[in-house]
């Protein structure tokens, strides 16, 4: 084989790797790995930090694309260029000699297409030639499978290609986002808002679903309606019953009722004209992927998907669970033979104590429907009280869902008797339905888990002993209600809204598209995706409740009726990208496509932006906002916020009074502020350091154009 050199993605990942063999020597960039029967000639395990190479940045290849200007636009570069990240130029010149000295080179990245791209950039990078390049392709970092794993390596066709679509995945977020972002930013300065907007295929669509939805509640007008309810008395006991009648006034209901000769609150005889008894059974849940995952976690203790990706990727690292950037639901057989053989102590772990049911069951096993990864499950490594006591409360939670999940598998079903008593008041029917539970079945793993309300299991409603045509004594009355608003999203139905968002759009083909690849991004990006919205300050998130914000209204309003803001566009575009990463498409074709779009962009994004209305209002808020009071200096002006300090607004007017945020480490209060806007002097301060490190305490205080310090009391 010869010596060999292993790319591991990130250090965490390459210690992992290290386990599972006998280590000659660590360094600070690697870990060399003694001769043994899988690496005869030995082995070299380095690592990337996430990316160490990058595309370059637009004033990279031209001055003129340094800084923003309409008329600079299209940015578009003749040919793509790379370069190292400054900040992580060492390990990339220790990878670099590495992988020039190896006979062959193992991609250990993540087995996605992220982990293609890092793999490929780096080694382009290095200039390395006519090495033998090899896939490492496991889904648990587990010893046993790390050994198998380096012992079947694969090709790396698969892995070029999955590294072509990743690339043009790249090539084309950087163009639309280097582009589209300056040119709506440049047009909403000129139109007087002082804010910048990031634009991308897939984040702007995104924050466009949320914003409609949000319109929607917004809009939504609630009426009355009027229900019809029976109430039933018999020899063995008294229930009740809703009539199929829904009218818009109490006038509707009772001329109703009147056409059939009856009236509310007025007692009549009714009959029960049919009764049926069923023993029904729910399945277990699916196996989880990351979004369902996510939904679960969100739904049950709040958390975002971002943080359940990341400490789903810590358990796999603690190597307790399976890979965590899985879509499917759906596990082989070879998962399932070693799930079975230590299902016991699975449900030790947890000190439940059932009878499993060993047998495969299509639900959940089918490994037709396994492509890359496999469902979200635990490995075979049974983690130990020291090692359980060891995890974070999250981490505790997170495992406990994945592991209750997969045990349920292996219970029975959650089995109920449903009792339907139709009874008709002249010839008005009246359905009456309870349930009796009879199993709790797999239900019961997850009342034990926890206290959310999802997962109580629903309150019998006992109705008493009837027989087909026995007489009943009805009472009918009416049951006001109101239409309500569709909720709110919160940040874990963003997930759903991504993975189902053809459900968003009209057109049957369009839906089609929207479905055959899943919706907006993929299981590996949307919690990203989410932050990045989060981040660029065009949505909220309050106890869990998501909002957009005026900056998000305003994005919106721009892109309105482009396809930035269709789904539609991003699902055509990754139906493309998947044909580019099974070798039936070709990048060049892609990237053509993406230069005409942007082309067009330019063209039609000036119009639009004339037509936004939100843009005054929030010029408004924001001038509110940031203004913090008079200036105490030149008395004319306004001190305005700006982040990092409050100006005067004179100062085009000579007016130089400024008070930074942060003086001599401490940071300010708004007290602080307003104390030196109103009386030119604070109280004092506790914990302001010089530049020796000293501590002290002072005052601070108005003097000229300038902030002092006061130290007398």
């Amino acid at each position: 084989m010869g010596y060999v050199c292993i790319f591991a993605e990130k250090p965490s990942q390459a210690k992992a790797y290290a386990e599972a063999f006998e280590v000659a020597k660590r360094e600070k960039t690697h870990i060399e790995l003694k001769p043994c029967s899988t690496f005869p000639d030995g082995a070299v395990i380095t690592w990337g930090i996430g990316h160490l190479v990058g595309l370059k940045m637009p004033g990279e290849y031209r001055e003129e694309w340094k800084n923003w200007d309409i008329k600079n636009l299209p940015i578009i570069p003749v040919q793509f260029e790379y370069k190292v990240s400054e900040d992580k130029k060492e390990q990339f010149n220790a990878v670099k000699k590495l992988i020039n000295n190896a006979d062959v080179v193992i991609n250990a990245c993540d087995i996605d297409r992220e982990g293609s791209n890092i793999f490929y950039s780096t080694l382009n990078m290095t200039g390395a030639k006519n090495k033998t390049i090899k896939r490492l392709w496991i889904n648990s970092l587990e010893v046993d499978e790390i050994v198998k794993g380096f012992h079947s390596l694969q090709s790396n066709e698969k892995d070029l290609l999955m590294y072509s679509e990743a690339k043009t995945r790249q090539i084309s977020d950087w163009l639309v986002g280097m582009n589209a972002s300056p040119l709506y930013s440049l047009l909403i300065q000129g139109k007087g808002l002082n804010t910048s907007l990031s634009v991308g295929r897939v984040q702007s669509p995104l924050v466009y679903m949320i914003y409609q939805h949000q319109k929607e509640i917004e809009n939504f007008v609630s009426k009355p309606f009027f229900e019809l309810v029976g109430h039933f008395k018999t020899v063995n006991g008294a229930y009740s019953g809703k009539a199929k009648v829904k009218t818009d006034t109490l006038e509707e209901l009772t001329s109703f009722l009147l056409g059939h000769s009856l009236a509310l609150e007025e007692e009549n005889e009714g009959v029960v004209l049919d009764l049926d008894k069923k023993e029904k059974r729910t399945k277990s849940p699916k196996l989880h992927s990351l979004s369902t995952l996510q939904e679960v976690a969100n739904k049950k203790w709040k958390y975002s998907p971002a943080n359940v990706l990341k400490i789903m990727q810590s358990l796999y690292e603690k190597k307790i669970c399976t890979y965590p950037r899985t879509d499917t639901n759906f596990i082989t057989e070879n998962e399932f033979l070693y799930l079975s053989n230590n299902v016991e102590q699975y449900m030790k772990l947890i000190n439940v104590d059932f009878s499993p049911n060993k047998e495969a069951n299509k639900r959940y096993v089918d490994g037709s429907k396994v492509e890359e990864h496999y469902a979200i499950i635990p490995t075979k490594t049974i983690p130990n009280e020291s090692t359980i006591n060891a995890l974070s409360a999250e981490e505790k939670n997170i495992y406990d869902e994945v592991l209750r999940n997969m045990l349920a598998m292996f219970h029975n079903d959650y089995i109920y008797e449903e009792t339907k008593i139709v009874t008709a008041v002249h010839d008005i029917e009246f359905e009456t339905v309870g349930k009796i539970e009879l199993n709790k079945g797999w239900k019961s793993l997850f009342m034990q888990s926890s206290k959310d309300e999802n997962n109580k299991v629903e309150a019998d409603k006992v109705l008493p002993s009837v027989s087909k045509d026995e007489k009943v004594l009805s009472v009918l009355k009416s049951k006001e209600g109101r239409t309500t608003a569709p909720k709110p999203y919160t940040e874990g139905d963003l997930v759903k809204v991504m993975k189902n968002s053809g459900k968003t759009v009209d057109d049957e083909s369009d839906k089609e598209i929207l479905n055959e690849v899943e919706g907006l991004g993929t299981e590996a990006t949307r919690s990203s995706i989410i932050e990045t919205i989060k981040k660029n300050g065009y949505i909220t998130v309050t106890k869990n409740i998501v909002s957009v914000t005026n900056k998000g209204k305003i994005l919106c309003e721009a892109i309105e009726d482009t396809l930035l803001a269709s789904p539609v566009m991003t699902a055509k575009w990754e139906v493309k990208l998947k044909e580019i990463g099974t070798g039936n498409s070709s990048p060049d074709n892609f990237i053509s496509n993406i230069k005409a779009f942007i082309m067009n962009l330019i063209q039609e994004a000036p119009q639009k932006i004339g037509q936004v209305s939100n843009i005054e209002q929030t010029i408004k808020i924001e001038q509110a906002n940031n203004n913090k009071g008079n200036c105490p200096c030149c008395k004319k002006g306004q001190m305005i916020d700006r982040k990092t300090f409050l100006g005067c607004s004179e100062y085009k007017n000579g007016c130089k009074f400024s008070i930074n945020k942060i003086i001599a480490t401490k940071k300010l209060t708004e007290k602080n502020i307003n104390d030196l806007l109103e009386k030119g002097i604070t109280s004092f301060i506790k914990g302001f350091k010089s530049k020796t490190d000293k501590s002290f305490d002072a005052k601070l205080k108005v003097t000229g154009d300038k902030v002092t310090f006061e130290f007398s009391k």
